[in-house]
C-alpha cells in the first residue's frame, strides 16, 4: 500500500506522504500542520529537555514551526528527509513527530531515524509502529540499506523502542551531544534492510 501511495504521488508532484497503522498514521507534515505542532513542542518541551535541549521561546511559536515545515517540504523534494507527524489513529490528532534524514545515498545509503512523543501517549506501542513505518519506508521506497539512530544512554524508554523495532546497539558515542549545559554520550543503534 505504501508503494502505491508513494507513486501516485511521485506521478501527482504532490507532497504528502500518509502510512497507516494499527494504533497510529504517519503523514509528512504540511505547513497547515504548524498550529499543531507548535502546540506538541510546547506541551512536552520540559518532558522531552530530559534527552533533547531546551530551545528558545521563539522556537515553540506557530511562526517557528510553520519554517521548520516548509523547511522539511523542501527536503523531502530533493529526497534528503521525510518528516512526519504521528497522528492517533482515526483523527487528525497530532501526538508524536518522526524523522527520516540526513539521507545519504551510496556508498553509504543509510539515514538516520528520530523521534518524539507527546507524555500522555508514552507507553502504548506507538511510536515503535511508527518507527516501523518509517524504516520501512526507508527500505521498500527510498531504497537504503541501513537505518541508524542515537539515543542517549540514559533513555531506557527510547532504547526499548529501537530494539523493539529490530536495531541493534553498535557502539558507544562519548559526549555527542551537548544538552542543556553538559556533554552527553549516546549508544548508536541500527538495522539493516535485510534483518
Amino acid at each position: 500500500m505504501v508503494l502505491k501511495i508513494w507513486n501516485l504521488l511521485k506521478k501527482k508532484g504532490g507532497n504528502v506522504v500518509t502510512i497507516k497503522g494499527e494504533k497510529c498514521y504517519i503523514r509528512t507534515f504540511q505547513e497547515k500542520d504548524a498550529r499543531s505542532l507548535s502546540g506538541l513542542v510546547s506541551r512536552n518541551k520540559y518532558f522531552w529537555s530530559v534527552y533533547e535541549p531546551l530551545q528558545k521561546p521563539e522556537y515553540y511559536t506557530v511562526d517557528a514551526q510553520y519554517k521548520k515545515i516548509q523547511e522539511s517540504l523542501y527536503l523531502m523534494e530533493s529526497k534528503r528527509e521525510f518528516t512526519f507527524g504521528i497522528f492517533e489513529h482515526g483523527t487528525n490528532n497530532l501526538i508524536g513527530h518522526i524523522a527520516l534524514y540526513a539521507v545519504k545515498r551510496l556508498p553509504y545509503s543509510s539515514a538516520f531515524v528520530g523521534y518524539a512523543m507527546d507524555e500522555i501517549y508514552v507507553g502504548k506501542g506507538i511510536v515503535t509502529e511508527a518507527v516501523n513505518m518509517v524504516v520501512r519506508f526507508a527500505f521498500d521506497q527510498i531504497g537504503l540499506h541501513r537505518v541508524e539512530a542515537y539515543v542517549s544512554t540514559q533513555n531506557n524508554p527510547s532504547m526499548r523502542v529501537l530494539e523493539k523495532a529490530g536495531f541493534q546497539q553498535e557502539g558507544l558515542l562519548r559526549r555527542l551531544l551537548y544538552i542543556n549545559g553538559r556533554w552527553v554520550d549516546h549508544y548508536m543503534y541500527a538495522r539493516l534492510e535485510d534483518e
